[in-house]
């Protein structure tokens, strides 16, 4: 075995060093702010996850939703954030259904929500 320094290493390999993992507060509070950096943004919500069977509602996506806003972002990617769908979220930052469903879905605001009203439900399950 042959010891080099990172350096060395640099020069033939994308060398990664370990890193804290964020906590569920903290990947919260990231999206959160993240959501807030745009407050008037026009964000998709999501149609009926209250009605879906649970297979059919960890699919659901839509583009320009609150998730996809948590998506774009490379931390709470490298943080373990897959893709954008509803049941990605709801692993990735530990939530219920029913906290879920307050933040995404349609009932509450209609088709699009603005940002800032995302934000502020991300910024509930806080509490």
């Amino acid at each position: 075995m042959r010891h080099q320094t990172l350096d060395q290493l640099h020069a033939v390999a994308e060398v990664k060093t370990a890193k804290p993992v964020m906590s569920r507060t903290q990947r919260l509070a990231r999206w959160a702010e993240l959501l807030e950096r745009e407050p008037g943004r026009l964000l998709t919500a999501l149609t009926g996850t209250e009605y879906r069977a649970p297979a059919e509602r960890n699919v659901m996506r839509g583009d320009g939703s609150p998730i996809s806003v948590a998506l774009a972002d490379s931390v709470l990617r490298d943080e373990g954030l897959k893709d954008d769908t509803y049941g990605e979220a709801k692993r990735f930052f530990e939530l219920t259904d029913h906290q879920l469903h307050e933040i995404v879905c349609y009932c509450h605001v209609g088709d699009v929500m603005q940002a800032s009203r995302a934000a502020l439900s991300v910024r509930a399950v806080l509490d």
